[in-house]
């Protein structure tokens, strides 16, 4: 894997690259959608790749190890040609679902004991056979297990945390580097900084995987019920330990906003559920503002979606009708939300990648973070 800087603002810490793997180029910075049990849901792989042009998707660990099962995927040749998917996948480590499951878990140093969410039937996690998993999904880049501590936490926990996911990462590599890769393509593994919102913490871990060595590095455990200024100081805090000669990604990050405040502090990789799940619910971003398109207010509003949309539902569906599919309860209308969701932020990083290379990227970001911020 290479990542190479094309552009660098001189007014913040955003930058401009290409990431290449074995299924192709990234441009960085990217927005990856997510497709958690092998579908981003309701867009097909068509859309993705020719409308909404994403260069990588998310798959979940978890989730795919759960259903359709590691087995099914290795028969199929990998996720890759399980989903009819060319170009890249980021698989996360399961970590941030263990974290999700606390009532459901038992955390030790070992690994993770579990309940699956479906049926209740017991499973285990640990550092070893989650690198397992991953290769056998066969993702091109794939996270190392961690634990994501809750917030908040208390600072004899979140450096317990810490220290347990920073020694889950040296049995993560060593299992990383006795295994090959299955399909062949190269696959790529990438630390987690840990820490919960404890500056000492972020920078000793941050420390701690920048001397790893790895193709990239990621940060974790934020996004998680801090306070969006919490987030960007500690952002801002780490991208000055994390080299800047490799790919920084920041896990499940975030609103529209988030991404362009995070770009200016460093980071070059996001995913989040928010904008497919918004859009399953009728909360549409737009180059104006957000909409929640079940209102009234839109029942005979027949002007496009977003006069500024890139996709082909933004200009081919009026918001009268996309609220009236949602009032009889048609599927058609999360899957139009959806498409123009993902339209959306793919957009938003590729204006944040071309005001980056001209050089207006702060008076850009600030006139678009005052648009984003209104309700219609």
């Amino acid at each position: 894997m290479t990542f190479d800087i094309q552009s660098k603002d001189q007014n913040s810490k955003a930058r401009t690259g290409v990431i290449t793997t074995d299924h192709g180029k990234i441009s960085t910075p990217i927005f990856m959608p997510v497709g958690t049990i092998a579908t981003v849901k309701s867009v097909h792989q068509r859309e993705l790749l020719n409308d909404i042009k994403a260069d990588i998707i998310l798959g979940n660990t978890y989730h795919l190890y759960l259903r359709p099962e590691t087995d099914i995927l290795q028969k199929a040749g990998g996720l890759h040609k399980f989903m009819n998917w060319p170009k890249n996948i980021l698989t996360d480590s399961g970590g941030y679902q263990v974290y999700s499951l606390s009532e459901r878990r038992k955390i030790t140093e070992e690994g993770v004991k579990f309940k699956s969410h479906i049926d209740g039937s017991m499973h285990w996690f640990s550092p070893e056979n989650v690198m397992d998993t991953q290769r056998l999904i066969g993702a091109d880049i794939m996270m190392a297990f961690d634990e994501c501590p809750p917030y908040p936490t208390d600072y004899q926990y979140a450096k317990r945390s810490m220290h347990m996911t920073h020694r889950w990462l040296e049995r993560c590599i060593k299992r990383f580097d006795e295994t090959e890769d299955l399909y062949s393509h190269q696959q790529h593994l990438f630390p987690i900084l840990q820490g919960s919102t404890y500056k000492d913490l972020r920078q000793e871990s941050a420390k701690y995987i920048v001397a790893k060595d790895m193709p990239g590095n990621a940060i974790g455990g934020l996004s998680v019920g801090e306070p969006n200024e919490k987030m960007y100081e500690i952002t801002d805090m780490v991208t000055d330990i994390l080299p800047k000669e490799k790919p920084r990604y920041l896990m499940g990050v975030g609103t529209p906003i988030d991404l362009l405040e995070n770009i200016a502090l460093g980071i070059d990789m996001f995913d989040c559920v928010m904008p497919t799940r918004n859009a399953r619910n009728g909360m549409i971003f737009t180059s104006e503002g957000s909409i929640n398109i079940k209102n009234l207010k839109w029942r005979d509003d027949f002007s496009p979606l977003d006069k500024d949309g890139t996709t082909w539902v933004d200009h081919e569906y009026s918001k009268a009708y996309v609220r009236h599919l949602f009032t009889v309860n048609e599927l058609l209308a999360k899957q139009i939300c959806s498409i123009h969701n993902l339209g959306f932020y793919l957009k938003l990083v590729r204006q944040a990648t071309q005001h980056i290379e001209a050089g207006s990227f702060i008076s850009w970001k600030t006139k678009m973070i005052d648009q984003l911020q209104n309700r219609l």
